[in-house]
């Protein structure tokens, strides 16, 4: 079965898109943040999201408030934490340290989601990408979590980046929205990809390894046919540039 995504869908402006948000803490773009926002049928931070949250909406922070902020709170201002608990915001402790805030906030939206007996197409991610090196990782390792923790696709954006863990199988992807940027790419990350092929790409693969020290795509572009379709054997990190 092959699966169809547009990744930069929940940007547009308008449509049916039905989907939640998850803000880490990381910077991230204001003018993506209130397209978001204004859309979304479920909004959580994770920890320190919740500084990004309050200083971005600095001036109209009651009119932005999450459904909950979850996480083992050493990184949450000690004045933002208590902002958003005065204004009766859910503030869930999750102690275990074997898993990210990212990982945790993740597994509590797609229990809340089931709860309300909500109909999602993707989760949108917000921040991830950017500062620590290990922390970008740390978002990367929680894509691969999310396959054991709900059945939506889970993206992450920030600033001018996109990425989205494809699963072993047949993708399409539209890229035909508009707000796609010029850069693409493809990553085996975890494990080498023994069998890739793609079409509408500048550089397609058929048939190809990809694997770290033998050929990783990156500084790809489109052939501008608008779509690309993916064939690979394991999971496989997609990356493309947004417009900014």
């Amino acid at each position: 079965m092959e699966h169809a995504f547009t990744p930069l869908e929940c940007l547009l402006p308008a449509g049916n898109l039905k989907f939640c948000l998850l803000i880490l803490n990381q910077p991230f773009n204001k003018g993506h943040f209130h397209c978001l926002w204004s859309r979304a049928a479920l909004r959580a931070c994770a920890d320190g999201g919740a500084n990004r949250l309050y200083h971005i909406t600095e001036g109209s922070q009651e009119s932005f408030l999450p459904d909950y902020i979850s996480g083992d709170f050493d990184s949450i201002q000690p004045e933002v934490k208590e902002y958003y608990k005065v204004k009766g915001c859910e503030l869930i402790e999750t102690m275990d340290q074997d898993l990210t805030d990212f990982t945790k906030c993740l597994q509590i939206l797609q229990k809340k989601i089931e709860k309300k007996g909500l109909q999602i197409d993707v989760i949108v991610t917000l921040g991830g990408l950017g500062g620590r090196f290990d922390q970008t990782m740390a978002s990367v390792e929680t894509l691969f979590h999310a396959t054991n923790i709900t059945p939506s696709p889970v993206i992450v954006i920030q600033e001018c980046s996109l990425i989205y863990l494809l699963q072993p199988g047949k993708h399409k992807l539209h890229v035909d929205t508009g707000l796609e940027g010029s850069w693409c790419g493809l990553i085996p990350i975890g494990t080498p990809c023994e069998n890739v092929t793609t079409t509408g790409l500048k550089w397609n693969l058929t048939n190809q390894v990809l694997k770290f020290g033998t050929l990783v795509s990156t500084s790809n572009t489109y052939d501008n046919s608008g779509t690309v379709t993916i064939e690979t054997d394991k999971p496989l990190l997609w990356t493309m540039a947004i417009k900014t």
